[in-house]
């Protein structure tokens, strides 16, 4: 079980430092390794700041073995509560520049909100110094990040890209959203189109979306409220995240209840069917929009998985 960050002990913040460490200095040489053909120039760059993360990492394990000896327990990022989930861009080929640039940044801004968390949870003055050194040098690695934009991207793709505020809005508002939607508006699809054909009563199938779409919107909230506290991450309040996430969820499953207001049966089947393609449409936008999702790969993603579980409502309340 994941723990929190402020449980962790002097030897457990050095230890999984090293770990960070050697993370993501893997991660830049695989970045580098994919752009070295077409752009040799940010593949150096990039190789620079694998390099400094591997002499971190021999820092820290130095550190480590003069305070607490040989041995150090191995807890990595996924151990400890706050981090947030790195999807495996490096591993994709080509690699996207824009991708890359993001990737690096979001590293950088991590690492460091972890250096300057951990300062403050240990004693050891020699620890102190030289977490706030790997914190000063991470904030020269997030210069080099940005760079990679001046090297990479042509001046009209740079007018369209977010900032870093706005991707700090991607994580802290539109993640915990956009999962609260989608599951708000395919979930309830089910029980609510299963009411509906089983009964051919408009109002009883509007009270069983109904109470499917505020006991999603409730559980949904609570499970990203107590995920984790954002400290590491920035992915900001764990109650705002909650809020939204459970508003979200609520909302996309209200969405394609509401039509069942409409005491004609076939007329109320045939709003819902409007309203849920216009949710699938809009989560597939979102997607693309703020996660860097192609539009079609996104589209195929939510209309196959909406499609068999509304498929999956009329089935059993056909039966």
């Amino acid at each position: 079980m994941a723990k929190n960050f402020k449980d962790l002990s002097e030897r457990e913040i050095l230890a999984l430092a090293i770990s960070l460490e050697e993370e993501d200095g893997r991660i830049y040489g695989d970045f580098a390794d994919g752009l070295r053909e077409d752009y040799p120039a940010s593949a150096k760059l990039l190789e620079e700041m694998q390099a400094e993360e591997s002499e971190h990492r021999a820092s820290l394990i130095e550190t480590y073995r003069r305070r607490f000896g040989e041995h150090i327990p191995l807890i990595r990022r996924n151990d400890v509560k706050g981090f947030v989930q790195r999807r495996p861009v490096w591993l994709v080929r080509p690699l996207g520049l824009n991708a890359v640039r993001k990737q690096a940044e979001i590293m950088e801004l991590e690492t460091r909100r972890f250096y300057e968390r951990a300062v403050q949870r240990v004693s050891d003055a020699s620890i102190r110094k030289l977490l706030g050194d790997l914190a000063d040098a991470e904030r020269r690695h997030s210069a080099s990040a940005e760079s990679l934009e001046e090297k990479l991207l042509t001046p009209a793709a740079r007018t369209q890209e977010e900032t870093a505020q706005r991707r700090l809005f991607a994580l802290q508002i539109v993640q915990p959203g956009l999962a609260g939607l989608m599951d708000g508006s395919i979930s309830t699809l089910a029980p609510l189109f299963a009411a509906a054909f089983a009964t051919r009563n408009s109002l009883d199938a509007f009270l069983v979306g109904l109470a499917a779409s505020l006991g999603a919107g409730i559980s949904m909230g609570f499970a990203e409220a107590l995920s984790d506290d954002g400290s590491l991450t920035g992915r900001g309040r764990p109650w705002i995240r909650g809020i939204v996430c459970g508003l979200m969820t609520a909302a996309g499953g209200l969405g394609h209840t509401l039509p069942f207001l409409i005491p004609s049966f076939k007329a109320a089947v045939s709003a819902a069917m409007v309203v849920v393609a216009a949710e699938l449409g809009i989560i597939s936008y979102i997607r693309h929009r703020y996660m860097d999702t192609p539009f079609l790969s996104a589209a195929f993603q939510v209309v196959v998985g909406g499609v068999l579980v509304f498929v999956t409502g009329i089935v059993i309340g056909s039966s």
